[in-house]
């Protein structure tokens, strides 16, 4: 899935960027869009421990990605 728009006629009728989800037009500012290649889907990148702000930043990535998911369905 490409990542963005179409810049070009051809590349409009190529198909280029179909399916693409801008999360700044969803109500929520959250897509359910995969764009992580097969090989690294679910993978996790960062873990936040339960101190301080990195609470709150893992209490924010949880909530995310529940909507992400909730989307996806």
């Amino acid at each position: 899935m490409q990542k963005r728009k179409a810049p070009t006629r051809l590349m409009k009728e190529l198909g280029y960027g179909t399916g693409y989800q801008h999360a700044h037009q969803s109500a929520d500012a959250v897509v359910g869009m995969k764009c992580l290649p097969p090989g690294l889907e679910g993978t996790e990148f960062y873990h936040p421990t339960n101190r301080g702000v990195e609470a709150k930043i893992r209490e924010r990535l949880e909530e995310w990605k529940k909507r992400r998911e909730a989307t996806s369905s």
